[in-house]
């Protein structure tokens, strides 16, 4: 038996030492250990080894003293699971040195007990929460050593006779914890009738340390995975275990701006302006503004918000960022459909005066100047016809106004010949402009020959000037 009790001590170090977490719904798990003590009184033998019984069973049970065979270390280790309703079973056994059989002194005889037992939790019903009181009923076998059954008899140990028993148990707990508690636990075994006579029906009385495990709390929020619908993110017991990180009273999962604290009718957003629009549909949460607006304002009601409005005291269009249109010359032709929004015009001329101004003109002459022809004619130089072209379009922009195509020489050849070669470069030039869809009844050409120089005729550069044709407004 003393390797017996070794190994149990083994057992129970090894048991305590595994991890343990935290005998209920939550930790269903429970070992116990500790002390038990075994109470046979009042059953006693006389010399001849015949038992004998004195006196109610049930009377003088706590007699610690007198009674009960109480060990010097642990010797009781229980393993229980939570079932449901408040039931638990556990299974038990100890391991005792019996010198007190009821009132007769006996040589140490060995005993072992093991024993099942459905336990049922008062804790509830009396709505307690450190304390827990319960009852139990199951069943076990004992075992106790045949031997001298007084102290004067000194003969060698006997086999050890076993017996089953119905047992019928009340304790209560105190729990420091989730995880810890102390226990005290009387057992009656009634013991199954047979022919030793060996082992009678005892008490069992337990003090001992429990240690409940099993439940599993990932976020470590103190509410068991099992009960814990957020079981991995650490929350509170009012949304069982979900978070709700502002504290707004919306947990997180139901809450639009859970790091900020809002209202319920926002779905746990705030509304920072009291505009009625919550700040996270809010572009403008600092600023009240309108619901049309997304929470911004528009201070002109030109449905542009304030802060992309040029012009926010001042309706405008959208196409110009919320400003009024300018009319810069003052015409009434405001300056986006103005083609000539810097010279007062007509609206019938887009904006634009009826006959070109002095800017228009000096545009034309210096076009002009840039035509070449073919030496000693009239023909145009391909090249000059880009330009030519340029100049039909700003004829046709002044539909009102007549122009005179004016043809120039240098002074090379006669005098006659370049009067006659300027008027048909002129003519040339108004074929030209003709051909090319503005109306003839608006032109007119001349020639001057070599009578209107703008340079010296002594150089070759100042004769390239004077070689030029003129277009210039017919007044």
């Amino acid at each position: 038996m003393k390797n017996f009790n070794l190994k149990l001590i083994v057992f129970l170090l090894a048991a305590l030492t595994t991890n343990m977490n935290a005998q209920n719904e939550e930790n269903p798990w429970k070992i116990s250990l500790g002390l038990s003590a075994v109470d046979f009184y009042p059953v006693g033998f006389h010399q001849d080894g015949q038992e004998l019984h004195s006196g109610d069973f049930f009377n003088d049970v706590f007699n610690v003293q007198d009674h009960w065979n109480v060990p010097s270390m642990a010797n009781y280790l229980s393993i229980g699971k939570y079932l449901k309703n408040n039931f638990s079973f556990a299974l038990g056994g100890s391991y005792n040195s019996i010198s007190r059989y009821g009132s007769e002194r006996v040589n140490d005889l060995k005993y072992v007990n093991i024993n099942g037992s459905l336990n049922y939790s008062l804790a509830k019903l009396l709505k307690l929460t450190k304390f827990e009181p319960f009852v139990g009923l199951g069943g076990g076998y004992s075992w106790l050593e045949e031997g001298p059954y007084n102290s004067n008899n000194s003969g060698s140990s006997s086999a050890m006779n076993g017996i089953g028993s119905i047992n019928g148990s009340a304790g209560i707990s105190y729990w420091f914890s989730d995880h810890l508690g102390l226990t005290y636990q009387a057992t009656y075994n009634h013991v199954m009738p047979d022919d030793t006579n060996v082992v009678q029906q005892h008490f069992r009385h337990s003090l001992s340390v429990d240690f409940r495990f099993g439940g599993t709390d990932t976020d470590g929020d103190g509410i068991y995975d099992k009960n814990d619908a957020c079981p991995n993110v650490a929350g509170i017991a009012a949304f069982s275990g979900c978070p709700d990180s502002d504290g707004d009273g919306i947990q997180d999962s139901e809450d639009t701006c859970p790091q900020t604290a809002g209202l319920a009718e926002y779905s746990g957003c705030p509304d920072t302006d009291g505009d009625g629009v919550s700040d996270d549909k809010d572009r403008c949460p600092k600023v009240a503004g309108l619901s049309e607006m997304a929470g911004c304002p528009d201070s002109d009601g030109d449905g542009i918000t304030d802060q992309r409005d040029t012009c926010p005291n001042s309706s405008g269009p959208r196409g110009n960022r919320g400003c009024p249109w300018p009319d810069t010359d003052g015409d009434n032709v405001i300056d986006k459909d103005d083609k000539c929004p810097n010279e007062a015009g007509t609206l019938a001329n887009n904006g634009c005066p009826e006959v070109p101004s002095e800017k228009v003109q000096a545009m034309l002459s210096s076009y002009a100047k840039t035509i070449n022809f073919d030496y000693g004619k009239s023909s145009i130089q391909e090249a000059a016809n880009e330009t030519l072209q340029a100049i039909v379009a700003i004829l046709i922009e002044y539909p009102k106004a007549n122009f005179i195509i004016a043809g120039h020489t240098d002074s090379i050849g006669s005098e006659k010949f370049n009067q006659t070669l300027s008027e048909e470069r002129a003519a040339s030039i108004v074929e030209f402009l003709t051909s090319n869809g503005v109306d003839p009844n608006r032109l007119s050409s001349i020639g001057f020959g070599e009578t209107s120089p703008i340079s010296s005729n002594d150089t070759k550069d100042g004769m390239a000037q004077n070689r030029r044709v003129e277009v210039k407004l017919d007044n």
